[in-house]
């Protein structure tokens, strides 16, 4: 039976799922943990040894008993693990009579002595058990129960030492050498050999004992190595066949919904994980894990019934908390994350990640000294020479320091200042790149002045009549923005601020097309096509500080003249992102369309090949054998979109890059990405400068106008601006829901209200991307908009700039709980 070495196994797992974007993202954990706690509950040494959740581990040379006691007695039985000579021998005695010995002998003698040297290796005495073991050799050097059981020693040691690892995979390969037919020392080999990184060996050594003796054990072994290296196909197929063999083993099948939970598969991750459930109905781990499922497909009310069950269960559930907090910070319920991830804190004070959600709570809401505070314990907690920083621990910095610019810019009319221009070049490239803090000559920002006070909480009743109203309107434009995508969780304090930031925009654009001036950045002009957005970003900032929302053109000129890449991956390995699932169609046809042409143009006598070949491909892995017809497409190959201009009709601009490589499926890169360059960001900018022109001239025209043709024409504009907008992907986040935003405001200031809900699978931003004209766009987005007459009250509603014209005001209406006010609508 395998030894202990597999709770490094399950340390390596558990920082490999920690690291693991392509859908959750960083905020899925490891279900090993909770698996090692149970083990050695029940007195399991290794996850090879887990056979059955609702019984006891296997028989195995590690797991002893004592015979003479009854389990629930009072007094409780003592240790098997003490160091009575009596049990020891009494135990040793039970070992020769189940007939647990590896390789016994026919000396009855040695196989006493081999029994005893197993005990002490089960009592933890790993250098008595080698010492006992050496003697045995000095008479026999070939006595293979020995040898293998100064593996399992030295391997048992090796948790403590890395070199004793070396020692024991010399005795197994020794035992392997003499003995090569027995599948336990393959899979012992294993467990030594994947807490080194050693991966592919230990595979191949599991899949050697499997064709000697396959078994349920060995499957789910296999399966859990192949798990950790993110083959989830594989994966899933071990622990299927693993639960063929014996069906009651819940891990398995928590496992085997993990490998779909991995692959954008939810639907059928919750169905597994709820099986999971169907065999031990107090698997804290799988409803744990049905909690996240449920997160990811955006459905909040589900996936707190399934953390509340984790946490009946146990109340002292750190990655339960953990995960509950950050769901619900994500969903804009801060108050209650921050009573989550205090609990959390109170039970594991130095958990990075409950300290650093802490932090950013508090300072979403105006707590800047607590917040700061938490954030400071953050970056304190140095990593050790050699250890790899949390992402917590990278971002803390720039989190404290934007902070504190908010802090000191708190009571400060917003109109008054930039924030893109006030941050330090330098400082603003990093953050958005997420890269270590090493900023050469950086002047850190004034630390907290006391006689700026945190915010307050805001009653709902204590605003005017009028104002309420405004902010039951906000909740409800807000809506009509989310996605009914999986991957987007609804988020009630972004939807309030971006129809607040809806309602500002219509505002804003109603006195510019009547002439009047907008205040900007300390100065009175008029509104330029860049202030109408900023309205939208200045919203999306305050509602999450977590998020750099900058723009892309401010950053330090070297930055820009590199390149600023907004990179998504739609497929890495086997992991796929589910946000965009809905476009793989679209994407792949163009990119079969593309393939066509390049093969026209540099490879004729092929195309007939290639296009027979094409008729095949239904989806991006079709590809990947097309990809070997030419040479220079053989290791992978990159496509481009156009964007057509409006202004210069038969001009074209670059879209986004498509990149495909790989060489089989299930190692494969599917990716898109916007390269933000100094002459693209130009060519853009003109385009959207030349519609934002013409739609005042309109809007101007529209308000002295009541033709329904000069609606849909200004309609037509704000769309294309739009479609320009997204493709240019001028921010570093949050590009959709600014630019959706601005779509609204700017309609309703034309006179038209958005009804429609954005439908089921569509984004805005991808909608514009593969859409080949703005007037495709505009159909497609209008189409679902359902636009109808704006009611003449909206114009009757306060100004929302006057309102809030601080980020205290702005924090203070976002914190506002309007749920028991505002009437609900469909």
């Amino acid at each position: 039976m395998a030894p202990a070495a597999s709770r490094a196994v399950a340390v390596a797992a558990l920082s490999l799922l920690y690291l693991c974007g392509g859908i959750v993202s960083t905020e899925f954990f490891s279900t090993l943990t909770l698996f090692n706690n149970e083990l050695h509950k029940r007195g399991c040494s290794s996850l090879s040894e887990w056979e059955d959740y609702a019984a006891d581990c296997e028989s195995s040379v590690l797991q002893l008993e004592d015979p003479d006691c009854v389990e629930g007695s009072n007094p409780p039985c003592e240790s098997v693990f003490s160091l009575n000579p009596e049990k020891i021998l009494n135990q040793a005695k039970l070992f020769i009579e189940q007939k647990k010995i590896p390789f016994p002998v026919d000396n009855q003698n040695t196989n006493e002595e081999l029994a005893i040297c197993y005990v002490l290796i089960g009592n933890g005495l790993y250098d008595e058990a080698i010492k006992h073991f050496s003697l045995l050799l000095q008479s026999d050097p070939e006595l293979v129960s020995a040898i293998y059981g100064r593996g399992i020693a030295y391997g048992k040691k090796s948790l403590q030492d890395i070199k004793n690892a070396d020692l024991a995979l010399y005795e197994l390969n020794r035992v392997i050498a003499l003995e090569p037919s027995w599948p336990e020392v393959y899979e012992q080999r294993a467990e030594i050999l994947s807490p080194l990184g050693r991966i592919s060996e230990a595979l191949g050594d599991l899949t050697k004992a499997i064709q000697l003796q396959p078994s349920a054990r060995l499957y789910r072994h296999r399966g859990t190595l192949l798990f950790i290296s993110e083959d989830y196909v594989a994966a899933m197929e071990d622990f299927q066949r693993s639960l063929e063999l014996k069906k009651n083993q819940p891990i398995a099948m928590l496992y085997k919904g993990l490998t779909f939970f991995h692959r954008g598969m939810l639907k059928e991750a919750i169905e597994t994980f709820k099986e999971a459930l169907k065999l031990k109905s107090d698997f804290i781990d799988a409803y744990k894990s049905l909690g996240q499922a449920y997160r990811e497909l955006g459905d909040f009310e589900s996936a707190m019934e399934s953390f509340q069950k984790a946490l009946m269960l146990n109340q002292n559930h750190i990655q339960s908390l953990q995960l509950r907090g950050m769901m619900l910070y994500h969903h804009g319920s801060l108050q209650e994350a921050i009573g989550n991830f205090k609990r959390c804190l109170q039970l594991e004070p130095y958990n990075e990640v409950c300290q650093y959600m802490k932090g950013l709570s508090h300072v979403a809401m105006g707590q800047f000294y607590e917040g700061i505070k938490a954030q400071t314990k953050v970056m304190l907690n140095d990593p050790l020479l050699g250890q790899k920083a949390s992402s917590e621990y990278l971002k803390v910095k720039y989190l404290r320091e934007y902070s504190r610019y908010l802090h000191s810019h708190l009571d400060i009319p917003v109109a008054e200042y930039n924030v893109d221009q006030d941050l330090p070049g330098n400082f603003k490239n990093h953050w958005a790149k997420n890269l270590p803090f090493l900023i050469e000559d950086y002047e850190e920002q004034p630390g907290l002045q006391p006689h700026i006070k945190d915010v307050l909480p805001q009653n709902f009743d204590s605003y005017s009549t009028e104002v309420q109203k405004l902010i039951c309107t906000a909740d409800h434009l807000g809506a009509l923005m989310q996605y009914d995508t999986p991957g987007f969780l609804p988020n009630k304090r972004i939807h309030r601020a971006m129809g607040l930031a809806t309602l500002e925009v219509m505002q804003a654009m109603q006195r510019t097309w009547s002439n009047s001036k907008v205040r900007v950045n300390g100065k009175t002009r008029q509104m330029q096509w860049r202030d109408m957005f900023d309205v939208a970003v200045k919203w999306r900032r305050i509602a999450d500080p977590d998020q750099p929302v900058l723009w892309l053109d401010q950053m330090p000129a070297r930055s820009l003249s590199r390149g600023f890449n907004n990179h998504i991956n739609l497929i890495r390995g086997q992991i796929i992102n589910i946000r965009y699932l809905a476009y793989f169609d679209n994407i792949l046809e163009f990119i079969k369309d593309r393939i066509l042409v390049y093969h026209g143009a540099y490879n004729p006598r092929g195309l007939l090949e290639v296009r027979q070949a094409l008729e095949n491909v239904n989806k991006v892995e079709d590809l990947l054998p097309i990809m070997k017809f030419n040479s220079k497409t053989r290791d992978g190959f990159t496509v481009n979109s156009k964007v057509p201009s409006m202004k210069d009709p038969g001009k074209e601009y670059d879209g986004f890059t498509i990149t495909i490589t790989g060489d089989r499926v299930g190692n494969m890169l599917f990716s898109v990405e916007t390269q933000t360059t100094e002459e693209r960001t130009q060519q853009y900018q003109s385009e959207i400068e030349s519609i934002y022109k013409d739609l005042t001239v309109k809007g101007k025209a529209l308000m002295l106008s009541t033709e329904l043709g000069d609606s849909d024409a200004v309609c037509n504009l704000i769309l294309s601006l739009i479609y320009y907008f997204c493709n240019l992907m001028p921010l570093s986040r949050g590009s959709s829901v600014v630019a959706y935003s601005v779509v609204m405001g700017a309609l309703m200031a034309s006179g038209k209200e958005v009804i429609g809900r954005i439908p089921k699978g569509k984004l805005v931003d991808f909608e514009a991307m593969t859409a080949p004209s703005p007037e495709n766009f505009s159909k497609t987005a209008k189409s679902w908009m359902n636009l109808k007459s704006l009611p003449s009250w909206y114009r009757s509603l306060p100004s929302v700039a006057e309102t809030f014209p601080s980020i205290r005001t702005m924090i203070e209406v976002l914190n506002t709980d309007s749920s028991s006010h505002c009437p609900k609508k469909s």
